[in-house]
């Protein structure tokens, strides 16, 4: 059975990491590099940057945060924000990330997703969705979640993987931040509706969280988080142990 991926997620904003609940309410948590050092050596299988402003001048220094990492950090590292051209996805790559995460830019320009496998194969193109339930339907929003596409997410989801998207992080916004467990529901639909890998994110409280998360849907490959890495709630050697202490594979250093 494949290893199942515990993945720190790593919000950017002018230079340094933050993080909120349900998108907002940014908090300063610590330098990027330092932080991402700090998860490698505590077993992190990968890890995802958002430069999460993605302006001019902060991609500037995301780049440059970016080398750092890379030279330092010798696991996967998956980085997005401001991913709008094909130009976005070489700049990142050849600063040393592995795949490149596009959400905004994928959904003004959907052919983004099909020239970059094209270019840098499906592996390297990794799809980002911003979900939230509204009027009972699973809605995708744009713009670090501000913004109602109208769109539906599954088969937005489906779309993209169909124009060679290698890879799926399903951000729930209904549960973003909150502690109170992975959207079962939302990442189910997505896993039936696909044959990518699916990463989760958003929801996770505890180390039973991810247990349950593995068990309730076998197919869902990692699980993402945030705050409870950075504030020191769950150290990633112990969840590793945790869940092998429940029959899931994971890798432990």
């Amino acid at each position: 059975m494949i290893t199942k991926r515990i993945i720190p997620c790593l919000d950017v904003k002018d230079g340094r990491v933050v993080k909120g609940v349900n998108f907002a309410g940014l908090n300063d948590v610590a330098s990027p590099v330092e932080l991402a050092k700090f998860y490698s050596d505590e077993g992190a299988d990968e890890l995802v940057f958002y430069d999460i402003t993605a302006s001019a001048e902060g991609r500037r220094l995301f780049t440059d945060i970016l080398t750092e990492a890379a030279r330092q950090v010798f696991i996967p590292l998956t980085v997005g924000g401001g991913i709008n051209t094909t130009d976005d996805f070489d700049r990142v790559l050849k600063c040393g990330a592995d795949k490149v995460s596009v959400n905004s830019g994928a959904i003004r320009n959907p052919d983004l997703v099909r020239e970059a496998a094209r270019l840098y194969g499906d592996q390297c193109v990794v799809l980002s969705v911003d979900v939230k339930r509204v009027g009972g339907e699973f809605r995708v929003f744009a713009k670090g979640g501000r913004v109602d596409t109208g769109m539906e997410a599954v088969s937005w989801i489906r779309r993209c993987v169909d124009m060679g998207a290698g890879e799926i992080v399903v951000n729930s916004m209904d549960t973003d931040g909150v502690k109170k467990g992975f959207d079962l529901e939302m990442l189910e639909a997505v896993c039936d509706a696909v044959s990518v890998p699916v990463i989760a994110s958003g929801g996770a409280g505890c180390m039973e969280d991810f247990v349950t998360l593995f068990k309730s849907i076998p197919k869902v490959d990692a699980g993402l988080a945030a705050s409870i890495f950075h504030f020191g709630e769950v150290k990633i050697a112990d969840l590793k142990r945790e869940l092998a202490a429940n029959g899931i594979p994971a890798r432990i250093v």
